[in-house]
């Protein structure tokens, strides 16, 4: 009497045997990171760092962090330096060698009037605030140009209306604004009795002493109907840095 076949079960038959997933080796995982943060021209996220990799490739528990980690910690003696702000990581040139990468750009040089300095400095420290408000701490009126070239710019942006008449629009930072200034949070700004001079606060930030009258003509400027907040300085130079760059 011939044997038959030992039952295997329906749920065998047919059914391919499982590959066994290989974790991202994580010299690999430094490297994808290196790459993608040089690539991506904005700051990445842990979370989006992670999401470079399938899922048939699992990644070691905290790998990502350890490569930011040494990544960070390999560029101290480079001229681009590993930073993380709001949105994320970024590599950027470091403050040191600004001056000098800055000549690779020749365009003219955007610095911005007090009143939208102030403006801008109010809604970071007083957010969510009105333009009404803005205009009775600073005791004169806010140009509608100031508001709207701040939010070209994307540093700030309407979160809500104040509940009283005429519904006032409110106003605060965006997470540009803190990737922009080097910042991760609102608690990374300097305590405001810190803030002596408010020109402090110039995108454009000075490397090199600012240049005498005697050696630079007085700056173009142009107005609008309701004021321009935007003055241009005379084409970068040598001895005129460009914008701050990123790397």
């Amino acid at each position: 009497m011939n044997e038959l076949p030992e039952d295997t079960g329906p749920d065998d038959a047919g059914v391919a045997p499982q590959r066994a997933l290989v974790p991202v080796d994580p010299a690999l995982v430094r490297q994808v990171v290196e790459a993608a943060l040089f690539a991506a021209g904005q700051p990445l996220s842990v979370v989006q760092l992670q999401a470079l990799f399938p899922e048939d490739q699992p990644l070691p528990p905290m790998s990502v962090e350890r490569a930011l980690d040494e990544l960070g910690r390999d560029c101290a003696a480079r001229g681009v330096e590993l930073v993380e702000v709001a949105s994320g990581f970024r590599f950027q040139v470091r403050p040191e060698v600004q001056p000098w990468v800055s000549r690779l750009w020749h365009e003219r040089q955007s610095r911005y009037s007090r009143a939208l300095l102030e403006t801008l400095a109010l809604i970071a420290y007083r957010q969510p605030i009105t333009r009404g408000e803005i205009e009775q701490i600073r005791g004169v009126a806010v140009s509608s140009h100031t508001i709207r070239t701040l939010e070209e710019r994307d540093w700030v942006r309407v979160v809500g209306h104040r509940d009283v008449p005429g519904k006032p629009a409110l106003y605060g930072t965006t997470r540009a604004f803190l990737d922009y200034f080097n910042l991760r949070s609102l608690d990374q700004l300097p305590p405001l009795g810190e803030l002596h001079e408010l020109p402090e606060l110039e995108p454009e930030l000075a490397f090199e002493p600012a240049p005498s009258a005697a050696q630079v003509g007085p700056p173009e400027v142009r107005t609008s109907g309701d004021g321009d907040d935007t003055t241009h300085e005379p084409t970068q130079g040598a001895d005129h840095p460009a914008p701050e760059s990123r790397a």
